[in-house]
C-alpha cells in the first residue's frame, strides 16, 4: 500500500493506519531531511524483517527516529553535557547522536559495537508530526538496497520492494521526490570526549562554533 504524505491532512490521515500496521509488525518506507528511510516499530522481531527486506548485514545497527529529546529520554536513552548541547543546538535536524541507554526498553540490534544507540529527531516535518502522534520511535534505515544509492522517491521503492509491498508487509508513504542532501552528521556521545564518526549535512566546524568545546 502507498499513502499519501504531502501535507498536514495526509499525515492526520496516515496516523492510525501507520499505528495499526507498525502494532502488526509491518514496516514502512518514509521520507526524512536527507533520504528515504526504512522502518518498523523499536521491536526485535520487526528489525529482523527490516534487515530481511533490506538485505542488510548481520551486526549492523539501525537508528532511531524520535519527536525530541524528551522521548528518547523516557525510552531510557542518557544524554552526557555534550550531547544535550548538541541536541537543543540542531535537533529537529541532520544530526544524528550516538547515545547510552536504553537497555531493557529498546532491542539490541539497535545498538552498535561501541554500546550505544544512534538518534536523530528528524527535521522532516511530516514525520516529526507522525512520530509524535505514534508516541514512540520508529527505526531508520536507508531505504535501498546494500551498495546502492537511497530511492529518491516512492516509485523506486515501489520498483525495489515490489514484492513486499504487494503482500502488504511494507507500506510506503509518498512525500515525493527528494533533493539531493548530504546525510546527517553523526556523533558518538557514549565517550567522555564525543567522536565525530561521520562529518554529513552538518561541518565539524560549525558545530564546534555553536556548540564550542563540547562538539567532536
Amino acid at each position: 500500500m502507498m499513502l499519501p504524505f504531502h501535507d498536514t491532512a495526509d499525515i492526520d490521515a496516515a496516523v492510525p493506519i501507520v499505528r495499526t500496521h507498525l502494532a502488526a509488525g509491518g514496516l514502512l518506507a518514509y521520507p526524512t531531511e536527507t533520504v528515504y528511510g526504512l522502518g518498523s516499530a523499536p521491536q526485535t522481531e520487526p528489525l529482523s524483517r527490516l534487515s530481511a527486506l533490506k538485505g542488510r548485514p548481520p551486526g549492523k545497527p539501525f537508528l532511531l527516529l524520535v519527536s525530541g529529546r524528551l522521548m528518547a529520554e523516557r525510552w531510557g536513552l542518557v544524554f552526557s553535557a555534550a550531547a544535550k548541547a548538541m541536541a537543543d543546538e540542531y535537533w529537529p535536524g541532520p544530526l544524528t547522536l550516538v547515545l547510552r541507554g536504553g537497555e531493557g526498553r529498546l532491542p539490541d540490534a539497535l545498538r552498535g559495537a561501541e554500546g550505544g544507540i544512534a538518534v536523530r529527531h528528524t527535521g522532516h516535518a511530516g514525520m516529526a508530526r507522525l512520530i509524535t502522534a505514534l508516541d514512540h520511535p520508529v527505526t531508520s534505515t536507508s531505504a535501498n538496497r546494500p551498495g546502492g544509492p537511497p530511492a529518491p522517491g516512492a516509485a523506486r521503492l515501489l520498483d525495489l520492494f515490489a514484492d513486499a509491498v504487494a503482500d502488504g508487509t511494507l507500506l510506503v508513504l509518498d512525500g515525493g521526490v527528494l533533493g539531493n542532501v548530504p546525510p546527517s552528521t553523526l556523533v558518538d556521545c557514549t565517550t567522555n570526549v564525543p567522536l565525530m564518526i561521520r562529518e554529513g549535512a552538518i561541518p565539524r566546524a560549525e558545530l564546534r562554533r555553536r556548540v564550542g568545546r563540547l562538539a567532536p
